[in-house]
């Protein structure tokens, strides 16, 4: 099969310089486009120079279009409302869309999930294949323990995170969730301030730190009488995420048009 073509949305980014790295050491997988935001400074630049590699003559531009033209993919770490704009543009050109934005909005995902009869996406508000095992983990333990253990999720990120909780805060919460056969929505805490009560039971709770440079590090809590379980993970450098997605893009290529998760892609689904 020949090789992916691959657009890098957020291509002047963190993510997408890290996305550029990992495609350039990855057999059969090639960047095809990058694409940044109307306005950029960086529009022009060659994405490889960006991402600290040789020049690979992929230039930034902000036409999502005319780059998908040539293109079998685009993995998308920006912002609800660019990852939002590109969602009719991939689906028109069928390209498989892995999404790993955060901060989507309850209306965002019925328009990404509105596309799915026609277009293939992988969704996951953490692309790490750590974190998605330890979603897995959490379900199974939170599906064996029983109300008498409550649950707290704990999260820590850089200083320039823009959105709280985390994607992955909200993933674990809602696996988490599902092990007890909850909906989140209900089952949430995650504001306390001031005389707040006695804790609810039955609440999944979050708390989150912001400061330095932290990648990103996760846990969660189950504290029941006398005794605590905590599963963690801890990120070391988001290249890890970029590892993540692009197995996904490469998993998905060729699939059956649906909504897909990094749990479909890692044969979680029955974990």
């Amino acid at each position: 099969m020949a090789d992916m073509r691959l657009i890098v949305a957020g291509a002047g980014g963190r993510m997408g310089r890290a996305l550029a790295r990992v495609i350039s050491e990855t057999p059969g997988a090639i960047q095809t486009g990058a694409l940044e935001a109307p306005g950029s400074e960086l529009l022009g630049k060659d994405a490889g120079v960006l991402a600290g590699l040789p020049e690979n003559g992929v230039k930034l531009s902000a036409d999502l279009w005319a780059l998908s033209a040539n293109a079998d993919g685009i993995l998308d770490f920006t912002v609800p409302g660019a990852t939002i704009a590109n969602v009719a543009i991939a689906a028109e050109r069928g390209l498989v869309h892995v999404i790993g934005t955060t901060g989507l909005s309850a209306s965002d995902d019925a328009v990404i999930k509105s596309v799915t009869g026609r277009a293939i996406v992988v969704k996951s508000g953490n692309m790490s294949l750590g974190v998605n095992l330890l979603a897995a983990l959490v379900k199974r333990v939170a599906h064996s323990l029983d109300e008498a253990f409550d649950i707290e999720v704990l999260e820590m990120h850089h200083k320039s995170k823009i959105d709280v909780p985390s994607g992955t805060a909200f993933m674990l919460g809602e696996t988490a969730a599902a092990g007890r056969k909850n909906a989140l929505d209900v089952h949430s805490a995650r504001v306390r301030d001031g005389h707040t009560g006695a804790r609810r039971a039955g609440d999944i709770g979050f708390a989150s730190l912001r400061g330095g440079t932290a990648a990103g590090d996760h846990s969660v809590i189950f504290a029941g009488p006398s005794e605590r379980i905590t599963l963690s993970h801890h990120a070391e450098d988001r290249t890890i995420f970029a590892h993540g997605a692009l197995k996904a893009a490469l998993w998905a290529h060729g699939k059956k048009p649906g909504l897909y998760t990094m749990a479909d892609v890692l044969g979680l689904t029955d974990f």
